[in-house]
């Protein structure tokens, strides 16, 4: 069922809280990305407060320098990074930022620059050709944190990333032997792919783990569980994050690990998707089908080639009768590809001029965003109102801000 605002008009004074139905009642001929600074402090702070361990933001998921400032003034202070260019970001936005180099196949360029520039100890990396590299390009260091990555199955969530990067059961005996002797601090890492929608995901990982110690026989100071965590969009609708917090804490306790052992974890969706939405127009109406001035070449990537579905509502004063449909969308350059399929749920009466907001768009929306075709806007606003789904239900009060353009 879509969701409607109350109109509150442009913002007169600081207190006045501005949204989605606001910016449509400008009638903005481009897209216009409206962004929640309080949504993704909320999260931040739940994850701070609630996992019971270290969280690093994956910074992939969404790189905006203003996101990474508030999730830093929200508590978090480790940054999953996966190339030099995003080093480089987080050293110059967050100076105090601790820097997690997590992708397993990196220049050796990368590794030095990282090392001796930029100050990175941690590393990760799924065998001995790119634990060879790392002690090369650092010359040799003495006080890594180096962190094998496992291969784990990816069969309970949305996306696969079970299948370009991490060592197989026959290769980490020796990979895990050779890194202990390198290593300041040796660590073991997984991803269980993005969007895990239920806390076996990470269980089933785990027991992985164990049994990649036991064939080791070596002691291993951190366990990072990598990404996976989901948010809710339609049709994926997850268990409360905290089932799955209180099973992993669970299964590492049962590791045979150091008594001094961290748990780390790396969030980017759940750490973001609720930070942004866009409100778009629709040019066009054929039938079911919608043409909108966003798409796959746009915020909608995921939306065009993986088929997913984001919340949607229209914004019209007063409301639509109508009653909800299902639609698909076509994005606004010349390519047949720029198809949303959906279903996108929607009054029946929608029509050209009309506008929509589409919500959860935080996590990749942005990061994914290209200008083909010569379309796409930089416009953006921060608002005061709620995202239209969240998954952390704590009544967490937030100042209301004046219209402010980025």
């Amino acid at each position: 069922m879509h969701k409607h605002h109350r109109a509150l008009g442009l913002a007169k004074t600081p207190s006045n809280s501005v949204s989605g139905i606001d910016i449509a009642q400008q009638r903005p001929v481009q897209p216009v990305t409206l962004v929640r600074p309080h949504a993704a402090a909320r999260a931040a702070r739940f994850f701070v407060e609630k996992f019971p361990g270290r969280s690093m933001y994956a910074v992939k998921a969404n790189p905006a320098p203003e996101l990474l400032k508030i999730l830093w003034d929200s508590g978090i202070t480790h940054y999953d990074v996966a190339s030099i260019a995003e080093v480089r970001l987080v050293a110059t936005t967050i100076p105090g930022a601790t820097l997690c180099f997590m992708h397993p196949v990196k220049a050796p360029e990368a590794i030095r620059s990282a090392y001796f520039d930029y100050g990175v100890r941690t590393f990760s990396l799924d065998s001995i050709e790119e634990l060879d590299k790392i002690m090369d390009a650092t010359d040799q260091a003495t006080d890594l944190t180096l962190c094998v990555r496992l291969r784990v199955s990816s069969e309970h969530s949305k996306l696969s990333l079970a299948s370009k990067f991490g060592a197989a059961p026959g290769e980490t005996r020796e990979l895990l032997f050779r890194a202990r002797q390198a290593a300041d601090a040796l660590g073991i890492c997984f991803h269980v792919g993005s969007q895990a929608m239920t806390p076996e995901a990470y269980s089933n990982a785990l027991e992985r783990v164990r049994a990649a110690i036991v064939d080791a026989a070596v002691t291993v100071d951190v366990i990072d569980v990598g990404g996976g965590f989901p948010s809710s969009y339609p049709g994926m609708e997850p268990p409360p994050l905290e089932h799955f917090f209180e099973t992993i804490h669970r299964a590492f306790e049962s590791l045979p690990v150091s008594y001094s052992a961290e748990l780390w974890a790396e969030p980017g969706r759940a750490l973001c998707a609720e930070y942004s939405s866009i409100v778009v127009r629709v040019e066009k109406r054929r039938g079911d089908e919608l043409y909108i001035n966003d798409g796959a070449y746009g915020a909608l990537f995921d939306a065009a080639h993986i088929g997913w579905r984001f919340p949607v509502e229209l914004l019209r004063e007063p409301e639509s009768r109508s009653k909800d449909m299902a639609f698909s969308f076509y994005g606004p350059t010349c390519d047949d590809m720029d198809h949303m399929a959906g279903p996108f749920y929607l009054p029946a009466d929608v029509q050209a001029g009309d506008y929509l907001e589409i919500g959860m768009l935080g996590a990749y929306g942005s990061a994914m965003r290209t200008a083909f075709n010569g379309f796409g806007s930089d416009e953006t606003v921060i608002v005061a109102d709620e995202p239209m789904v969240s998954l952390y239900s704590e009544a967490m009060p937030h100042v209301a801000s004046n219209v402010v353009k980025l």
